[in-house]
């Protein structure tokens, strides 16, 4: 293998493992390169479909946490693996769009997670 694909394939692996680190390694279970807040705990019922056009995948979690924590998060943590901010707590990774939506209007804080292809 040459060093031009050694090197990228080392910073992707250093990257994940620094966002794996702020995550306390702990990553959904339907979104295996998703990381879970601090403060969160997901809720069971997650679910992954595959289609010919991408996956479509939504999960759920909750905490005592503030819904500023969880935005500061994903807002310092997403763009480590790859995920780009389009407005809000939009992100899109190749062709892919997630969104990360908090109820916040009672505790514990509810926070939903969905991701569809684009």
């Amino acid at each position: 293998m040459s060093h031009q694909r050694i090197i990228p394939a080392v910073l992707a692996a250093l990257l994940f493992a620094a966002a794996s680190a702020a995550a306390g390694g702990t990553f959904l279970t339907e979104f295996d390169d998703l990381p879970l807040a601090p403060g969160l705990t997901e809720s069971p019922g997650g679910m992954l479909f595959d289609s010919p056009t991408g996956r479509i995948v939504e999960a759920t979690a909750e905490g005592n946490v503030s819904a500023e924590e969880v935005r500061a998060f994903y807002a310092r943590t997403l763009p480590e693996l790859g995920w780009q901010a389009t407005g809000g707590t939009a992100f899109r990774r190749d062709k892919e769009l997630l969104r990360i939506d908090i109820e916040d209007r009672r505790r514990p804080l509810s926070v939903r997670f969905s991701v569809v292809p684009q």
